[in-house]
């Protein structure tokens, strides 16, 4: 027989809903342990008065009495209930027996007081058992009893209320009406303050929820009192205790973990944060004699404490409580402090490291346990190399985003997360994380982010495209060079342009007289720059331009298909169907992954070998036709006739180039205008040349006809 039980998929009654978790039986106790919360429970087994089993449907029950009067059920147990029969009868020496529930479904019964379980009984068979530690107020009539619950707002249904029927009895000593309220209110959850404190704490700074509250310990609560709101909170519902140093040294957290939260209107806070000055100190003397405090607390406490108010706080809470207080763990930053400055959302904080998990304080406060979390990953923050962004993504699907850290917490963060043994994404080892976020400013050091994606793109089969893939289209789109196209069209409509513009003005001509003599001779110079110029290499000569070419050929054999696209055709459907909703790119991205760990994949790369080979064949049997070099042959010839836009425009036609007709219409005529105004007449000296002019271009432009019908 095992030394324990352990079982896994188990729910246990937390306030009317079903929690679910772990369950541990020991020979000593019964333990379990919240998924959601993480919070541990234990039951001694010499606390144990009963333990029965109950059927349910598709499965059965652990109904757990204790000594004191309270009640624990834990459902989803399948199997044989014997092995956990044995179990109990070897180590707690306890018999397990069936407790059978009542199927009439009547409402006409009794109600049986035992410990701090009210129980239904119908036919001597109990219909149903209410923990009076549930309920929250219990009302009276004059024969009806009205018991109200504790809402919990994680229940998808939750019980409010419940009324029971008293009828009269001829009895006058005893009410049974008034019997039965007392018996609920003797064990009912109901914080009424009688006493006096054990401590008071006045005025102190609380960031959630917002204000000034004298926080005020009882033994079984302790209450926040402000000016507008009052709140009284169980010591039950505290999970966590936090004492966290801020980042400037001078000032201290005090978190406090709650579950259920205290509600404010609407808003539910499962955090309470405090914060206080480290130089404000107390002196508190506690109202027990040193015989109370050996026997409750055990010497833990004194009957006189002194020090910083923050420290006094939480010795305090800590052992009325019965909580561990959580402070920082190893983890020290490059500032010296264990807080790491960060942004969640629109609002800043600090995020702390612990030994088991993290904190964020203050908006909102986040506690995310090491247990929670799937796998964490560092990224770039948006544009910025100055600062790197946490991302933390929980078993649940959840996403946590910890943006603008400076990158010199980088390394430490990096070291504490390999030592806590979680999962980093995409993680391809230290040092590449680390280049990541060097210093981009200096250009002479490499990019290793571009490096580590180029080398995940390799990883998941994206150069399996072949050769042909790896040279860009826009190499050649280099204004600064002499052999590129686009520089040459360039710099010869810019002079073209300049030249109008000067002649239109009449101070283009070598003579100064803005004459078709003075074009001529800027055209013959141009003439005489290209003859001298080295004429310049085709696209298609050469081996690395002979990929472009025929990549832009119409008429050429498709490229080769590579492995990966052979699989992803063939699974594009199935990945769509497994990832509904998801966007194109993250389906890509998705197809990536699964293709990097698919390891058989010798019928995709079988596949993508016969494609290489069919296109090999199929580009020599287009080269053989003729294929590729005729047409960059008939491109040469019409360049070669076709006359340039520039020419006709530096002719002595007088017409401009199309780019120029818009932007000089509105000076010129403006210019016409002021001329006009400022005319004289002509002398006829004057009158003389223009005529002169005229005719001479005149001739130029019939010399022009001439040669244009000549070469039609």
């Amino acid at each position: 027989m095992a030394d324990f039980l352990e079982y896994s998929s188990i729910s246990s009654e937390v306030r009317g809903a079903m929690c679910p978790g772990k369950l541990k039986m020991t020979d000593t106790s019964m333990v379990f342990k919240s998924d959601k919360t993480g919070k541990v429970e234990q039951i001694n087994s010499s606390d144990i008065e009963l333990l029965n089993y109950q059927r349910f449907v598709g499965s059965f029950g652990l109904r757990v009495f204790l000594k004191n009067g309270s009640l624990h059920r834990f459902l989803g147990f399948t199997g044989d209930e014997t092995k956990i029969a044995e179990f109990v009868k070897k180590n707690y020496k306890l018999d397990m027996l069936e407790k059978e529930l009542s199927m009439r479904g009547w409402n006409w019964g009794s109600v049986q007081f035992k410990g701090a379980v009210l129980s239904f009984d119908v036919e001597s068979k109990t219909s149903f058992e209410i923990p009076l530690n549930h309920v929250s107020q219990c009302n009276v009539g004059k024969n009806e009893v009205t018991v109200e619950f504790h809402r919990n707002d994680e229940a998808p249904v939750s019980l409010m209320e419940m009324r029971f029927h008293i009828p009269t009895t001829e009895s006058v000593d005893i009410d049974p009406v008034e019997a039965f309220q007392e018996n609920v209110m003797k064990q009912a959850s109901v914080i009424s303050v009688s006493g006096d404190a054990i401590a008071i704490f006045r005025e102190i700074h609380c960031l959630t929820p917002r204000g000034r509250y004298d926080i005020k310990v009882f033994q079984s609560f302790f209450q926040l009192h402000g000016k507008t709101y009052d709140f009284k909170i169980p010591t039950s519902s505290v999970l966590r205790l936090f004492l966290l140093p801020h980042k400037d040294n001078r000032q201290m957290f005090f978190v406090i973990s709650l579950d259920p939260p205290i509600k404010q209107g609407q808003t539910r806070y499962h955090f309470l944060v405090t914060l206080f000055n480290m130089e404000e100190e107390t002196n508190i003397e506690l109202p027990f004699s040193e015989e109370e405090l050996k026997e409750k607390y055990e010497d833990k406490l004194t009957k006189e404490l002194s020090g910083p108010v923050y420290e006094v706080l939480g010795k305090i809470m800590k052992v009325i409580i019965n909580r561990k207080l959580t402070g920082p763990g190893t983890f020290i930053g490059h500032t010296g402090t264990p807080a790491i400055g960060c942004s969640f959302k629109a609002a800043a904080g600090y995020l702390y490291p612990l030994e088991r998990g993290f904190i964020y304080v203050h908006k909102p406060p986040i506690h995310i346990r090491f247990e929670e979390i799937a796998t964490v990953n560092f990224a770039r923050s948006g544009g910025s190399t100055r600062s790197f962004d946490f991302e933390i993504e929980l078993k649940t699907g959840t996403v946590h985003t910890f943006s603008s850290i400076e990158k010199e917490e980088y390394s430490k963060m990096f070291d504490f997360i390999v030592s806590k043994k979680l999962n980093v994404k995409n993680t391809g080892g230290k040092a590449s994380y680390k280049d990541d976020f060097a210093d981009s400013d200096n250009e002479g050091e490499p990019d290793a982010y571009l490096a580590r994606v180029k080398a995940e793109a390799k990883e998941r089969g994206e150069d399996d495209y072949g050769s042909d893939s790896e040279e860009s289209t826009d190499e050649d789109f280099n204004p600064n060079q002499q052999e590129s196209d686009v520089a040459e069209e360039f710099d010869s409509n810019v002079e073209s342009s300049s030249d109008d513009s000067d002649d239109e003005n009449g101070s283009g001509g070598s003579d100064g007289s803005g004459s078709d003599g003075g074009r001529q001779k800027k055209r013959d110079k141009k003439k005489e720059k290209k003859e001298k110029t080295p004429k310049k290499k085709s696209k298609g000569d050469g081996e690395s331009k002979q990929k472009k070419s025929n990549s832009k050929n119409a008429g050429g054999p498709k490229r080769p298909t590579s492995a990966f696209m052979f699989w992803l055709n063939a699974n594009r459907e199935q990945i769509r169907k497994d990832n509904p909703g998801v966007a194109i790119t993250e389906i890509s991205k998705k197809a990536g992954e699964l293709w990097k760990e698919l390891k058989d994949k010798k019928e995709w790369e079988a596949k993508a070998t016969k494609s290489k080979e069919e296109y090999t064949e199929a580009m020599a049997a287009y080269k053989a036709a003729g294929g590729g070099g005729e047409k960059e042959k008939t491109e040469k010839r019409k360049k070669k006739t076709t006359p340039r836009k520039s020419d006709t425009a530096m002719s002595g036609s007088g017409f401009k180039s199309k780019e120029f007709i818009e932007g000089d219409d509105s000076s010129s005529e403006d210019d016409k205008k002021k001329a006009a105004k400022k005319a004289k007449p002509p002398k006829d000296s004057e009158k003389k040349k223009s005529k002169k002019s005229e005719s001479e271009s005149g001739s130029e432009e019939d010399d022009d006809e001439d040669m244009s019908e000549g070469s039609d």
